[in-house]
């Protein structure tokens, strides 16, 4: 079976069993996890949060943060804002982090749903526990991902290959 026909029926089996069903993509970048998610968005009723949105803002990017395995992630404001009232079957209302004004943006709404999607390197950060009713993780090989890194934009290569994957890595 093909890996997204297993998790397609991985989904419809939970949202068949439960109230409400809790999927993590997580893995390497490059490795195809908002493509994933994008995929799963079109077939299901669903929500999906993505991690790059919960980066440390500047003033939280001290050096023994940024040394811990996923220490780049806000951990803390997902957890309050997207994890804890997704466990209590609540709408979501976040405040995306902007990387490129560098700051958190106006509050986003989501509504109730039956499926959450939580996708992005660090879905899984062990300060989370265990919250997921499926969790995925992919992976690419470095010549995969280096070749994927170099079709990203330009200046962000150099942030890929000395701080980001290193940091995924430790993870």
């Amino acid at each position: 079976m093909h890996p997204l026909s297993h998790i397609r029926s991985e989904i419809r089996r939970l949202l068949e069993e439960k109230e409400s069903v809790l999927v993590a993509i997580d893995g390497n970048c490059t490795a195809g996890k908002t493509t994933l998610a994008d995929k799963l968005l079109t077939e299901f009723d669903c929500n999906v949060f993505h991690m790059d949105e919960f980066f440390l803002q500047p003033h939280q990017r001290t050096a023994e943060r940024l040394s811990e395995a996923g220490g780049n992630v806000d951990y803390e404001r997902f957890l309050e804002e997207v994890l804890t009232p997704l466990s209590r079957n609540e709408a979501v209302t976040y405040r995306p982090y902007d990387c490129q004004v560098q700051a958190l943006q106006t509050p986003v709404s989501r509504p109730k749903k039956k499926l959450n999607i939580i996708e992005g390197t660090y879905s899984c950060h062990p300060s989370f526990g265990k919250p997921y009713d499926l969790t995925v993780f992919l992976t690419v090989s470095p010549e995969v991902q280096r070749q994927r890194v170099l079709k990203r934009p330009e200046f962000l290569h150099q942030r890929f290959l000395e701080v980001w994957i290193p940091m995924e890595e430790q993870y």
